[in-house]
């Protein structure tokens, strides 16, 4: 077990030498249960809202700016 988390210390400060950094994320698990129905409620309730249209071309105009994005 040593072993492994000396050459781990060396692999990260070999990192942290090129500039760089840890960096953790947590995000959302997809595959637990109950994951695609809070998906589609909250996509529902979303699709109601009278400024959606509104925020949705907002994120089109955004994204035009960007190059290669298409």
């Amino acid at each position: 077990m040593q072993a492994s988390t000396t050459k781990q210390e060396r692999y990260r400060a070999r990192l942290r030498e090129q500039g760089l950094r840890p960096l953790q994320i947590w995000v959302p698990d997809t595959r637990r249960p109950g994951f695609a129905a809070e998906c589609r409620r909250q996509s529902q309730l979303v699709s109601s809202d009278p400024h959606e249209a509104e925020h949705l071309d907002f994120a089109a105009q955004a994204a035009a700016t960007i190059e290669g994005w298409e």
